[in-house]
């Protein structure tokens, strides 16, 4: 039994299998709609969510399947004070895979420990976010054809930004990469990012402050939020959620095929005015979490060949 806690959980080329049967069940989801008939996904979000409780709830929906579970944890025993020891123990009997969102860093990685169904890591804290991970990679290799040889820029909160930390992870695993860190000095990615994904791997990089000076050598803009969910106090939030706001003037610097990516959701970090832009593939991002979930959910079941 297998578990997706952390990005690196699978190797590049497991990965790579997973994104080319996420192609595989977008030119044809008709072929892949009773494999998980009589299979039940818990969603164990301890955490508000849209998209992604929403888009595992679609993939196992699209294979068949059933499922069960809460939104936050007002709704479920946790506010009675019960353990995520015995919370997932107890769920293993009800589901045969967990998806599990929860504010606290290692919170999911915990309940795999307990668990007797695959556990799913679908955001903890500010730590990581590996189903989002593997989302932007199919969507950067659908754009760009390729994961290799990009010059990735990173924008906004990449201090508590876990879909950030994540990506620069996984990314760092592919050759040619170039990471363009663009931040204020109060956001910079933290030093245990850069000393055990980029270092190592020997990947250039650099930090900015100004996304103007970055936008014409970007392959690859990743726009974030400035997460108020994350301050200790609203005076620092409300100084900094407003440092980046990608407009019609800035894409104008941007190269002809550069791809904006965004995890959603956005406040105002990308004008309105951007949407239409063909270079704007944020929610064209969020429909291909569907089927990575789906491909996902598929692989840890063991179900991945059956079609």
């Amino acid at each position: 039994m297998r578990h997706l806690i952390d990005p690196l959980d699978f190797t590049v080329e497991e990965v790579g299998a997973l994104l080319d049967l996420a192609g595989r069940i977008i030119a044809n989801p008709t072929a892949y709609q009773d494999v998980c008939r009589h299979k039940k996904l818990a969603t164990l979000f301890y955490e508000p969510s849209t998209r992604t409780r929403l888009s595992f709830e679609a993939a196992m929906l699209n294979l068949g399947g059933s499922v069960l579970g809460f939104s936050s944890a007002d709704s479920s025993s946790a506010a009675k004070g019960e353990s995520i020891a015995d919370t997932i123990r107890v769920i293993s009997y009800y589901a045969d895979i967990v998806a599990m969102r929860h504010p606290k860093e290692g919170a999911p990685m915990r309940a795999a420990q307990f668990s007797g169904v695959p556990v799913i890591n679908a955001g903890d804290g500010g730590h990581q976010h590996p189903t989002q991970t593997l989302t932007d990679l199919l969507t950067i290799q659908r754009r760009k054809g390729r994961l290799t040889d990009l010059t990735i820029g990173l924008c906004g909160d990449l201090k508590f930004g876990r879909t950030v930390h994540s990506l620069i992870k996984s990314l760092s695993r592919y050759p040619g990469i170039r990471f363009v860190l663009i931040s204020p000095e109060e956001l910079r990615v933290p030093e245990y990012v850069i000393s055990e994904a980029i270092t190592p791997n020997n990947i250039p990089y650099k930090e900015m402050t100004s996304l103007e000076d970055a936008m014409p050598e970007l392959d690859i803009l990743y726009m974030t939020r400035v997460q108020r969910e994350r301050f200790f106090n609203e005076e620092d939030y409300i100084r900094l959620k407003d440092t980046y706001i990608l407009t019609e003037e800035k894409m104008a610097l941007a190269k002809p095929d550069m791809a904006v990516l965004h995890p959603l959701p956005r406040v105002n970090e990308i004008a309105l005015s951007v949407d239409n832009d063909p270079r704007a593939a944020y929610f064209e991002q969020a429909g291909n979490g569907v089927y990575v979930r789906m491909a996902l959910i598929l692989t840890l079941l063991g179900l991945d060949k059956e079609v």
